[in-house]
C-alpha cells in the first residue's frame, strides 16, 4: 500500500518513517521542505503540494499542528481539495475541534472522496513505537482500508461513530492529560518547599493507587529540567482551549481545566512554548518562597 502523509513535525516524522520501516510506501510533503530529508533518506518520495500527493495516493494522512493548518492544507491553492475525488481517501490525525473536522469532512465527500478523523493519543516515543491509540471516527469502510496502516502506528484503534467524535474523545483526553500535569507540578515544587526530597515523591507515587506512565516518564526529566518536546506546550495550551470551548458548547463546568489552561498560557508568555509540555512546571516555580 502507497499512503500519502502530510505534515512532518514531531509526531508526522516519527509516524511516517515507522510505515517505511513496516514496509509501506509513503510519499511526503512538509511546508518547510527540508523537514523531508530524512524521511527521504529512508526510501520515501517527496510531493511538491498536499495536491500532488492526493493525486499519487489512494490514502493520504495528515497529522497537523493546529485547526487553521488542518483547514489551510485542504483548502488553499494546491490543496487536497484539488485533486480528492471518487475512490480516494484522506485521513486527518490533527487535534482539532470536531467543527473543523466537519467542515473539512463536508469538503472531501462533496467531490466524491472518503473522510476519516483519526486524532490519536501519544507523543513522540509512541509514535516511534507504533503505540499509538488512534481515535477514528467517519467513513467505515475507510477506517477498514486503513486498518494495515493503522496497525503499524497504533497498539489499539477505536471506531467511534460519526465525524466529530474522533476530535472530542482527543480533546477530553488531553484535557485530563494538561490538569493532571499541572496538579503533578504543583505537587513537585510543594514536595521540593517542603523539606521532601521530590524523587522520593516519584517513587511513593509510582507505588500508589494514581501510579501512570506519565509521572514515571516525565518526573524524572522535570526534576532535571530537561524538557526535551515530546508534546510541545504550545500544542497542548491549544488543545486546552479547544476542550474549554467543547465544555462552554454542553454547558459543563471545568474549573480544573480552566486553571491549567492559565498555567500553559502563562508558559508560552515565558518562552516555552516550543518546549515538552511538562515545562509547565516551570511556571508552578515562579511562585516565591514564602518569607
Amino acid at each position: 500500500m502507497e499512503v500519502g502523509f502530510l505534515g512532518l513535525g514531531i509526531m508526522g516524522k516519527a509516524m511516517s518513517m515507522n510505515l517505511l520501516k513496516n514496509g509501506f510506501k509513503v510519499t511526503v510533503w512538509n511546508r518547510t521542505l527540508y523537514k523531508c530529508d530524512e524521511v527521504v533518506a529512508h526510501g520515501a518520495s517527496v510531493g511538491e503540494t498536499p495536491a500532488e500527493v492526493v493525486k499519487k495516493c489512494k490514502i493520504t494522512i495528515a497529522i497537523l499542528s493546529d485547526p487553521a493548518a488542518a483547514l489551510s492544507v485542504v483548502f488553499d491553492k494546491d490543496g487536497v481539495l484539488e485533486q480528492i475525488c471518487n475512490g480516494k481517501g484522506y485521513i486527518d490525525m490533527s487535534t482539532v475541534d470536531p467543527q473543523t473536522s466537519c467542515k473539512i469532512s463536508e469538503a472531501i465527500t462533496s467531490k466524491g472522496g472518503h473522510f476519516l478523523e483519526a486524532p490519536v493519543s501519544g507523543s513522540k516515543q509512541p509514535a516511534e513505537t507504533g503505540q499509538l491509540v488512534i481515535l477514528a471516527a467517519g467513513d467505515k469502510a475507510l477506517y477498514e482500508e486503513a486498518g494495515p496502516a493503522f496497525n503499524v502506528l497504533g497498539k489499539k484503534s477505536f471506531f467511534l461513530g460519526q465525524i466529530g467524535n474522533g476530535a472530542k474523545m482527543k480533546l477530553v483526553v488531553n484535557m485530563i492529560m494538561g490538569s493532571v500535569m499541572n496538579a503533578f507540578s504543583e505537587g513537585l515544587v510543594l514536595a521540593e518547599r517542603g523539606g521532601l526530597n521530590p524523587h522520593d515523591l516519584l517513587d511513593v507515587l509510582d507505588l500508589g493507587g494514581i501510579a501512570n506512565p506519565m509521572f514515571r516518564g516525565k518526573g524524572p526529566a522535570m526534576l532535571r529540567d530537561d524538557y526535551s518536546p515530546a508534546f510541545p506546550l504550545k500544542h497542548q495550551q491549544k488543545d486546552m482551549r479547544l476542550a474549554l470551548a467543547l465544555g462552554d458548547q454542553n454547558a459543563v463546568s471545568m474549573p480544573v481545566a480552566a486553571a491549567a489552561n492559565e498555567a500553559f498560557k502563562k508558559g508560552r508568555s515565558m518562552g516555552l512554548g516550543d518546549v515538552d509540555f511538562s515545562a509547565v512546571l516551570e511556571t508552578v516555580k515562579l511562585l516565591k518562597h514564602p518569607s
